[in-house]
């Protein structure tokens, strides 16, 4: 059951704007890595680039899944998905006008997951009880609390390898994103998940990574484990409130 993602050298345009420029990362199984970033530095677009949404012009994404390879930019986003790769993306995009429960089961359309829709459903509702409870209403009347719940149990409704996460703070109350990140610890412990999770709050992402990369204009300026990363002196000027 290994799970193994390598980026190399990846570079990525939107027209005559370049995201990003040769940003290596690498993922293993069991593993939660944060892609640590302020706004418009090029998170959500390697996630994309993941996900086969943006193509990269240069460079390569290799996932390997128990000894087999694919290069994830030759694949379709639905192929990407087929093969264990959910993500629950900025923003949360959730289907406002349906209930929980059919933006749960939307979640389930891999086809490996289908088999497992009651068991997925089980998991998501006791993982998020507060699901269970309004699983009749519609998703947009939810708080913003709620919905990124939603939105992580439907990427887990199709049974992931590999989890992307992005920016899963925005627009939540400290409160709030104290209580996601905690979640997104359990998930992980218990249940053995690989995390890939982009986020601009370094001391919440810090309390469920084993490994952090700073990205800053598209380019990885640092990488570490976690008690290194927060030791760093580019972390603290940037994240820290200032060199101690």
């Amino acid at each position: 059951m290994a799970i193994k993602l390598d980026i190399k050298d990846i570079a990525a345009s939107y027209g005559a704007v370049r995201a990003l420029h040769s940003v290596s990362l690498n993922l293993s199984q069991g593993q939660t890595v944060a892609l640590l970033g302020t706004n418009g530095n090029g998170k959500s677009t390697l996630m994309k680039c993941v996900m086969g949404m943006v193509r990269p012009s240069r460079g390569s994404i290799h996932l390997e899944i128990d000894g087999q390879t694919h290069d994830l930019t030759q694949l379709s986003t639905q192929e990407i998905v087929n093969l264990g790769v959910a993500l629950v993306p900025e923003g949360r995009r959730l289907f406002p006008k349906l209930t929980v429960e059919e933006n749960l089961l939307l979640g389930a359309y891999r086809e490996q997951a289908r088999s497992q829709i009651a068991d997925n459903l089980a998991f998501s509702f006791e993982a998020f009880p507060v699901l269970a409870e309004r699983r009749k209403q519609l998703a947009g009347s939810m708080s913003g609390g709620q919905q990124q719940m939603l939105a992580i149990a439907r990427a887990l409704m199709s049974s992931p390898r590999l989890l992307l996460v992005d920016e899963p703070s925005v627009g939540l109350s400290p409160l709030l994103v104290s209580q996601t990140i905690t979640k997104l610890k359990e998930l992980k412990d218990r249940y053995q998940l690989t995390v890939l999770m982009a986020e601009q709050n370094f001391n919440q992402a810090m309390r469920v990574a084993d490994y952090g990369y700073i990205i800053v204009h598209g380019e990885i300026v640092f990488h570490s484990d976690v008690a290194a990363l927060k030791e760093n002196d580019l972390v603290k000027s940037f994240y820290l409130g200032g060199s101690h």
